[in-house]
């Protein structure tokens, strides 16, 4: 028999055993350090490398050649670059003491209105296309159902009119609104920014933003190219409505009771 020419008193099930455990083992060490390619390797609130980086250590460089033509690049260490100088300060010596801004926190795009350095492209579709567009280029997309805003009144947490909403922007392949074009000259004089629909509450006779006042609106970042949006347009462009909840005031920093 097998078992007792061959083997002899070899226990087979330990052997099994043992190696399920060591091929996983092997595994998890393998999908840590495959997870370590963003995000590392670690820094520390200075921006120095982390003094306890952990067991694991990052995984070698692995390149990868972007689709469209748009090149290459290489994690972890072809990341995008850390941004630097920021207008923060931090409170204490102390670790793990809180940053505050030091400037506009909505312009320079800290705290409560921070954005990451996505790419500056744009998003593309699985056909080389742009996915986000402006409806009003898009013969085949209309309302079908619910509230068209185009041509309401834009109006921000103060109650002020800023604006007219002056089209839409849809994001294609998932077919649904992504932004509004708000016009802020009364002319109409192409003075135009973008609001996220998230931040848009759109009512049966305006579009309101809380988020925002009067006086923000001018600050809110425009895009390079007229139909374009980037990835990190958009990055911008959401940060800076979302700061305006806690940044757009003096008072909406203090505290409520």
């Amino acid at each position: 028999m097998v078992g007792t020419t061959f083997f002899g008193d070899f226990d087979l099930a330990s052997a099994a055993i043992w190696g399920f455990w060591i091929f996983f083992a092997l595994l998890v060490y393998y999908l840590q350090r495959e997870n370590m390619r963003e995000g590392y390797p670690l820094v520390d609130e200075d921006g120095e490398p982390s003094s306890g980086p952990g067991i694991f250590s990052p995984p070698a460089d692995k390149t990868f050649h972007l689709r469209d033509g748009r090149g290459e690049i290489s994690v972890p260490s072809g990341q995008n670059e850390d941004r630097s100088n920021l207008a923060i300060a931090q409170t204490s010596t102390a670790g793990g003491a809180p940053f505050v801004p030091t400037g506009d926190p909505m312009r320079d795009g800290v705290g409560a209105a921070a954005w990451a350095p996505r790419r500056d492209v744009p998003e593309l579709d699985a056909h080389g296309h742009n996915k986000i567009q402006p409806m009003s280029t898009l013969e085949d997309f209309n309302i079908s159902a619910g509230r068209d805003p185009r041509g309401l009144v834009v109006v921000g947490g103060d109650g002020e009119i800023v604006g007219r909403v002056t089209d839409m922007w849809i994001d294609v392949p998932e077919q649904m609104v992504r932004y509004l074009t708000v016009d802020l000259n009364p002319e109409g004089s192409g003075k135009t920014r973008l609001i996220p629909l998230t931040m848009a509450r759109i009512m049966e006779d305006r579009v309101r933003v809380r988020s925002l006042h009067a006086h923000n609106w001018d600050g809110v970042p425009k895009s390079k190219r007229e139909g374009q949006v980037t990835l990190l347009e958009e990055e911008k462009i959401t940060a800076y409505y979302a700061g305006g909840t806690l940044y757009a005031t003096p008072e909406r920093t203090t505290s409520v009771l």
